[in-house]
């Protein structure tokens, strides 16, 4: 049995990442560290946890454990590992954009492996530190990867997609509010967002010659969870060209299919797929991607990269069913 810590276990992706590793078949949660919540009841914060767990929260950490998530803040995982050390054994899956880009990747000598299964399954299985893609970089990733791979992407693509309120996490803010988010809708950071930077990365190192805008349009949704994302570009090619493409790129996926119908939030939340459905206008694709932003955008997808890491089934512990109503 693997010996699991989780590093900051107050937040929305640690309550969901507890869930999923108190269920995995090949896990031990042996502690859950929270400075805040100390001596505090695990249940106490997560309450669907209830009759399901007994641990509670400590503010001291096993240093020899196997694996450890970061469930940090952005900025945080850094600060925290500066400080704190591990075992050299100890395999760290990080939740947070302190080492998703190229010029951020190494720590004191070791690199952390950008964590996208469907990018770079092979590099994930020999990693011993991953930095795990933010939920907007999976989503809209996987609608262009079969594109970028075979330097396909010849002009501006465009993007609008909508999250749900926990992709804001657990902070009270103005637009957090449920009195202001219910019956709402709002953009923010356009043409700016975080995570632009990993999708920038990820298609200049499959289509170098990409010299083309990304425009992303982030929208906050007056729902809990899920990420709707509908991605359009210049495409040469029929409908079943691209589709050939796409379902020949995700042909070995565990977790991202294809749909011949429209989809909706529905069919994803509270599992760990991406769907993608194709419709062709005139010259344009148009690709609709949607997922769970707390699952496989972010933990759902860090215990993929667990299971890759430690060989596996990859979907070991994530055959979860959607709540369909």
């Amino acid at each position: 049995m693997l010996q699991v810590g989780i590093i900051g276990g107050a937040g929305y992706t640690a309550g969901e990442l507890i869930r999923l590793l108190i269920n995995h078949p090949n896990v031990n949660l042996n502690f859950v560290y929270s400075t805040s919540n100390a001596g505090n009841k695990i249940t106490a914060i997560h309450q669907d946890l209830v009759g399901s767990i007994n641990l509670i929260f400590t503010d001291s950490i096993n240093s020899e454990v196997d694996v450890v998530f970061l469930c940090l803040g952005h900025g945080n995982s850094k600060a925290f590992l500066e400080k704190n050390g591990f075992s050299y054994e100890t395999r760290i899956i990080d939740m947070s954009n302190d080492f998703r880009l190229r010029e951020h990747e190494m720590f004191h000598g070791n690199s952390f492996v950008y964590g996208l299964p469907e990018l770079q399954k092979e590099k994930i299985r020999s990693a011993n530190h991953i930095a795990n893609p933010g939920c907007f970089a999976t989503a809209l990733q996987l609608a262009i990867l079969p594109l970028a791979a075979n330097k396909l992407l010849k002009d501006d693509i465009h993007i609008n997609a909508v999250t749900g309120a926990t992709g804001a996490g657990t902070s009270l803010t103005k637009t957090t509010h449920f009195t202001w988010r219910d019956n709402n809708f709002s953009y923010y950071k356009p043409f700016t967002h975080q995570h632009l930077g990993e999708i920038h990365q990820t298609v200049n190192e499959l289509q170098s010659d990409f010299e083309s805008e990304i425009n992303f349009m982030p929208n906050r949704g007056n729902f809990s969870r899920g990420i709707f994302a509908t991605v359009y570009t210049k495409f040469e090619g029929s409908l079943d060209d691209a589709k050939t493409l796409y379902n020949d790129y995700y042909k070995n996926a565990a977790f991202t299919f294809m749909s011949d119908e429209e989809i909706h939030l529905k069919q994803v939340v509270n599992t760990n797929k991406c769907l993608l459905h194709l419709h062709k206008h005139d010259n344009k694709l148009l690709i609709t991607s949607v997922i769970d932003n707390l699952l496989k955008g972010a933990s759902g997808q860090a215990v993929q990269n667990m299971n890759l890491m430690f060989n596996f089934d990859e979907k070991q512990g994530l055959q979860l069913k959607a709540n369909f109503f």
